[in-house]
């Protein structure tokens, strides 16, 4: 249908504006700078005020690019979740799709944004904590080792997988109750919650690597979406908990070198 091919090819521009913000966001926040802290490693400064930055305007600029970066993200696994949802709507109007469409899409993102808010609120605290107490510095490798870990081994367990399936399942086909614009948000939210507890494990793995790493940003989107996308997603889950298992032990390994330095 021609209102399908404008939703992909409005998806496609707002995927490739936002990857461009993103990139250009994280080489130019401060974030690239690096803390020297005691136990040999490097803490991103994207969590502290540079001088003249206010912890408000720090709070700003993190939310914006937090997210720009999901959508990036999450996106490419989202927009065929979209694509069923206008299917299943049984509207023939198309700008009244196209609205509907909009709300779920606001929705999901609002979750995520509200993510967003716990998440530097959280790391904010334990920068301030690593920079003041020197003890709790010297835990964060070995700790961020156990916490990439841990979501490898999320990625193996039922919970996962019944995660995975809620998320390919689509709403019924023609189904009415759903063309209304309450109905779309919950729809949205919905969406938006599965998908958190879905990705959760790798999410984590994104906050102990690198927020603001390109590259750590592209291989967590490839693996969510493969995930979810993959005929076979419960396998390439696993195959991504191998990956972060072997990743955290190397973390933690690198550690305990650090210590004994």
């Amino acid at each position: 249908m021609a209102s399908d091919r404008a939703f992909l090819g409005t998806c496609m521009l707002i995927f490739a504006a936002s990857a461009v913000v993103t990139i250009h966001g994280c080489f130019s926040m401060p974030g690239m700078a690096r803390m020297p802290m005691p136990g040999g490693w490097d803490m991103s400064m994207a969590w502290l005020p540079m001088c003249g930055q206010t912890w408000p305007g720090l709070a700003a600029s993190f939310m914006f690019m937090w997210t720009v970066m999901m959508v990036v993200m999450m996106l490419p696994s989202l927009v065929p979740m979209l694509m069923g949802y206008r299917r299943a709507t049984g509207t023939a109007c198309q700008a009244r799709i196209d609205w509907l469409t909009s709300v779920v899409g606001a929705g999901y993102f609002s979750v995520w944004v509200v993510l967003g808010v716990a998440v530097f609120s959280v790391c904010a605290a334990m920068a301030v904590a690593q920079a003041r107490l020197p003890a709790v510095a010297q835990a964060v490798p070995a700790a961020g080792g156990v916490v990439v870990m841990v979501g490898g081994a999320l990625q193996f367990t039922a919970w996962k997988a019944r995660r995975l399936a809620c998320w390919r399942c689509v709403p019924c086909s023609h189904h009415a109750s759903l063309a209304h614009t309450v109905a779309a948000w919950r729809h949205g939210l919905r969406l938006g919650l599965g998908c958190i507890q879905c990705c959760a494990g790798q999410t984590a793995t994104l906050l102990v690597l690198g927020v603001m790493d390109i590259r750590v940003m592209a291989v967590v989107t490839a693996a969510i979406t493969a995930e979810r996308l993959a005929p076979t997603g419960h396998r390439v889950a696993r195959v991504v908990g191998t990956i972060m298992l072997a990743a955290g032990a190397m973390l933690i390994m690198r550690a305990a070198w650090l210590a004994l330095r």
